[in-house]
């Protein structure tokens, strides 16, 4: 058995990074810290500054939190002391190859290394791992970390299922909602899903179907709604009435119609005049937005919602 995870590493204090160390130390654990940006150490500082207080169900106060961590130049000292280390460099193979070929050769092999990664899968950078590559894994989160709950478990095909269990129960005791990927995929499950529905919502603003405003409420209003609650398969059955096969029998045939439709109006990532044709399209609405209160309005429901939804489990 190995240790209860106490002390994490973090590894890139970026925006992933340093929303991580946030919840970590919210939920009372000590964290090392390491980035070698300029100015990273400050940076961090005051993020966690205003943001350890928002982390929901937090069990540690804030003022607790920043004296909880440690920001060290070189992370090699303290590597025989963590109980997981979370990698947040990078989103390049050759990065990774030689970080976690170094943090393998150089961690007890106790220690479970989770990869951020937003898409490569872990199996394109363990190539080099000699000492116990069986600890390695993806724990994607998805932004921010210290409020979105989902974390996507990804192990490569050499990963210990005692290791995929550590992780997913210990992502769980944050008040995570993790799922574990059984096949790696690249972008694995959200962003594959965040992609599809982005690629459709870029046709219909290029098109001028409809406004980059009116898009994004569509969804705000109506679909997210639902699923923050109820995701697509289930928001399908209760739309069948309680059951998914009167969904898919009734509403099957339209759907190949609508996807039929979508793929001859597939948005082209590669034409130059149509990127630009959307950039231009959705700058105009943003550039009169206010963005830093979008983001703390969004953030501060976010958490009000997070805390409903435990609280809910709880019951």
């Amino acid at each position: 058995m190995s240790p209860p995870i106490q002390t994490v590493g973090v590894i890139g204090a970026g925006v992933i990074g340093a929303s991580w160390t946030a919840l970590f130390l919210a939920k009372g654990l000590k964290v090392i810290v390491t980035d070698p940006a300029p100015g990273a150490e400050a940076k961090l500082r005051d993020y966690l500054q205003e943001y350890c207080c928002a982390v929901p169900n937090a069990t540690v106060a804030p003022d607790i939190c920043l004296n909880n961590y440690t920001f060290v130049k070189d992370i090699d000292p303290y590597l025989g002391s963590v109980d997981l280390i979370q990698e947040n460099g990078p989103e390049r193979v050759d990065f990774k190859r030689r970080l976690f070929a170094h943090l393998d050769a150089k961690t007890p092999p106790h220690v479970l290394i989770a990869s951020s990664s937003s898409g490569l899968p872990s199996s394109t950078f363990v190539t080099e791992c000699t000492n116990k590559p069986a600890r390695i894994l993806i724990g994607h989160p998805f932004n921010p970390p210290h409020l979105v709950p989902l974390v996507e478990v990804v192990p490569h095909p050499g990963t210990g299922k005692d290791y995929v269990t550590a992780a997913y129960n210990f992502y769980k005791s944050l008040d995570k909602d993790s799922v574990v990927v059984n096949q790696e995929t690249p972008g694995f499950i959200a962003n594959r899903l965040q992609a599809a529905i982005c690629a459709e919502a870029y046709s219909l603003v290029s098109r001028g179907v409809v406004s980059a405003e009116d898009l994004d409420k569509t969804v705000t209003s109506g679909l997210g709604l639902r699923w923050a609650l109820t995701g697509p398969i289930m928001t399908n059955t209760l739309g069948g009435g309680g059951d998914f096969n009167h969904f898919m029998d009734h509403l099957g045939p339209a759907l190949k119609s609508w996807l039929d439709d979508m793929e001859v109006n597939k948005f082209d990532f590669g034409s130059e005049e149509k990127v630009d044709d959307i950039k231009k399209k959705v700058n105009g609405w943003t550039s009169q937005v206010d963005l830093k209160k979008v983001e703390g309005d969004r953030d501060v429901l976010l958490a009000d919602l997070v805390k409903g939804k435990l609280g809910q489990a709880g019951k």
